[in-house]
C-alpha cells in the first residue's frame, strides 16, 4: 500500500510541475560557437517557442572539444526543463566513438525531447575536375585518389566520405577544415577536387556553376537544389546520410514536461517563419517523438560505431 501511495504520489507531483511549467525563462545549451547550421536550427525556433511558453527561450554557447564540454555541462543540468541541450548528431553519436574519452553518455544522460531537422549534405567537385556524377567520380577515384575536404576529423561528412569509400572502394582521401566554409572556398578556388558539405555551404557555388553537385546522400533530394540527385539514385541503393539536430533535456527529466516540450517544438517547426529559415539552411524539419528520436539516436550510435572502425578514425 505505501508503495501504490508513493507512487500515486510521485504521478501527481510530476503533473503538477508539468502543469506549472515554465515558471521562468528556459536555456538551450549549444556546444559550438555562433554562425554555424547547428547554433542557427537554435536560434531560430527560440523566440517562437518562447512565445508558445510564455517565457524567454535563451540560446547560450558553450564551444569547445568538438562540442564535448557543452553537452557535458548540459548533462550535469538539474532535470527540471529549465536546461536544454541542442545535440548535433556529430557530438551526439559520433564522438562516443572517434575520441577515446568523453565526458558523457548519450544514452545514459539525456532525454530525447524531438529531432529539429535533417540537414542535408552535398558532395561537390572543382568544375576543373571534369566530374559531373556520383558514378564517374567513382569509377574516377578507382584509378588514382580523390582528396575531399570536410568541416573537421570525425563529423557526419567525413564518415560520409568514409561510407562511400568503404561502400565503393574508390581512393578518397580525407583532409579536414576548421569548418566547411574554409573547405568550401578551397575546392572553390581549385586548392583541393573536392568536399562534402551541408548544403548551405555550396547552394550558391552550385548554382553560380563554381561548383559541380555529384549528389546528396540523403534519400530524398533537397529542396534548396531539387535537381541535384541523390545518391541512391546514382546507383548507391540504401545510401542515407544526414547530418541532424535535436533537444534533449537531462536525463531524469519528468516525462510530461519532456511531452509538453515536444508538443510545443513540433508546432513551431510547422510555422512558416520557421520553415522558411529552415529552408535557407538546408534544413528540413521533423518535430517526432521522444520515442521515434531515441530509436535513431540509438541506430546512428550502432552504425556509425562500424564505420569509425572500419576507417580507423580517432580523434586524441
Amino acid at each position: 500500500m505505501k508503495k501504490l501511495i508513493g507512487w500515486i504520489a510521485a504521478v501527481l507531483c510530476a503533473a503538477a510541475q508539468a502543469q506549472d511549467y515554465p515558471a521562468k525563462p528556459i536555456r538551450i545549451l549549444v556546444p559550438f560557437a555562433p554562425g554555424g547550421v547547428a547554433d542557427n536550427s537554435a536560434r531560430v525556433i527560440a523566440e517562437p517557442l518562447g512565445v508558445r511558453l510564455g517565457h524567454q527561450v535563451i540560446v547560450e554557447n558553450r564551444p569547445g572539444a568538438s562540442g564535448n564540454i557543452g553537452t557535458q555541462q548540459a548533462a550535469q543540468a538539474t532535470p527540471d526543463g529549465y536546461t536544454l541541450l541542442l545535440g548535433f548528431d556529430g557530438t551526439m553519436v559520433i564522438n562516443p566513438h572517434v575520441f577515446p574519452k568523453i565526458p558523457f553518455d548519450t544514452l545514459a544522460d539525456f532525454a530525447p525531447v524531438t529531432k529539429l531537422g535533417d540537414a542535408t549534405l552535398i558532395l561537390v567537385a572543382h568544375p576543373g575536375t571534369g566530374l559531373k556524377s556520383l558514378q564517374q567520380l567513382i569509377e574516377a577515384a578507382k584509378s588514382k585518389p580523390f582528396p575531399y575536404g570536410t568541416s573537421g576529423t570525425g563529423g557526419t561528412p567525413h564518415l560520409a566520405g568514409e561510407l562511400l569509400k568503404q561502400r565503393t572502394g574508390a581512393q578518397l582521401e580525407h583532409v579536414p577544415y576548421k569548418g566547411g566554409g574554409p573547405a568550401v572556398v578551397d575546392v572553390v578556388g581549385g586548392q583541393i577536387p573536392l568536399v562534402f558539405t551541408a548544403i548551405a555551404s555550396a547552394q550558391q557555388h552550385v548554382r553560380s556553376g563554381r561548383l559541380v553537385a555529384l549528389g546528396v546522400p540523403s534519400a530524398r533530394r533537397s529542396a534548396a537544389l531539387p535537381d541535384v540527385p541523390t545518391f541512391q539514385e546514382g546507383g548507391m541503393a540504401g545510401f542515407d546520410v544526414s547530418s541532424w539536430t535535436g533537444i534533449f533535456a537531462p536525463a531524469k527529466t519528468p516525462a510530461a514536461i519532456v511531452a509538453k516540450l515536444q508538443k510545443e517544438l513540433a508546432f513551431v517547426l510547422q510555422t512558416p517563419f520557421v520553415k522558411e529559415r529552415y529552408a535557407t539552411l538546408g534544413i528540413e524539419p521533423v518535430g517526432n517523438s521522444p520515442q521515434e528520436f531515441a530509436a535513431q539516436v540509438r541506430d546512428d550510435l550502432a552504425r556509425w560505431a562500424g564505420v569509425v572502425k572500419s576507417a580507423n578514425v580517432k580523434i586524441e
